[in-house]
């Protein structure tokens, strides 16, 4: 999973007035990149709450790494069969059978073989023939078409930020935001700044208890491609796609497959996800559209 360095946690516990509260830090090397977390609050529980975190993110890491060779995705991606997934990469899974279906097909995490031979600089057309959802069989055992692989980077690092908000609220925390990459917000407002790698800030926006997601296809190049891939060869419409939703993960994954969509297309999606509450659209010549 491909991440910003730092991934910045910071709440405050709605006890925080207690005159034992203090800030409990907690730092390591996790998702690609640096998670640091400040949580005020009583000092005994603020410290294990920050633990229970990293625990968090290190079970999602476990479950759908592709720079751990351990990983149950890199172990599924290996062998093409993986018995008794983990909880965590099951929920993904699920998420990402969802989210291929509300999205007629573009959100596909088969493009993996196609993202490595892109990364690899290799021939493609092989990699081309393995893209497939339907190839994939999920349950119990989870199967995967021959030469086929997976990759959660669109949809990982929402889910774990879901996860996170949810361990707060459980521990009393009232306000916080989780800023993984994609932001989930505990209370608000907060105020969010959407950027496009060409044109730098081009929108605010204000969390309150919701999520936000941004994908940019150029923000990572893959030779002289977009790190973002159309399963059926669909080149990205926009620059730059931001999506708010009540979950992460949703903002998370509807954001990279509307990166792949034209604005009926984006227009059809929404009447169908009621959990996405507004869009935010960068086009190639910088114009801001909202659906």
């Amino acid at each position: 999973m491909r991440r910003r360095r730092f991934l910045f946690i910071a709440a405050a516990a709605a006890f925080a007035g207690d005159a034992r509260a203090g800030i409990a830090t907690w730092q390591a090397d996790m998702l690609g990149g640096t998670v640091r977390v400040e949580l005020r609050g009583p000092r005994g529980l603020a410290q294990d709450v920050a633990g229970k975190i990293g625990d968090t993110i290190a079970e999602v890491e476990a479950a759908a790494s592709l720079f751990k060779a351990t990983s149950a995705l890199s172990r599924l991606n290996a062998t093409g069969r993986l018995e008794n997934p983990p909880t965590a990469l099951v929920d993904l899974l699920g998420l990402a059978d969802r989210m291929h279906r509300a999205t007629g097909g573009r959100f596909d995490p088969t493009v993996q073989p196609l993202w490595r031979a892109l990364a690899e600089g290799r021939d493609t057309t092989d990699a081309c023939t393995m893209i497939g959802w339907d190839r994939v069989r999920l349950g119990p055992t989870v199967r995967l078409g021959n030469g086929q692989a997976l990759t959660m980077n669109g949809i990982a690092q929402g889910y774990a930020a879901d996860r996170v908000r949810r361990l707060l609220l459980a521990h009393g925390y009232a306000r916080a935001l989780v800023d993984m990459g994609e932001f989930a917000a505990i209370g608000g407002p907060f105020t969010v700044s959407i950027e496009d790698p060409a044109l730098g800030p081009v929108a605010t926006r204000r969390l309150a208890g919701n999520a936000i997601a941004t994908s940019s296809p150029s923000a990572m190049m893959l030779g002289t491609g977009f790190h973002i891939l159309g399963p059926r060869g669909e080149r990205p419409c926009w620059s730059t796609i931001s999506v708010e939703a009540e979950s992460a993960a949703a903002a998370d994954g509807f954001s990279t497959a509307f990166c792949l969509m034209a604005p009926d297309e984006i227009r059809a999606t929404l009447r169908r996800a009621h959990d996405i509450t507004r869009v935010t659209a960068v086009d190639e010549a910088g114009d801001v559209s909202t659906f």
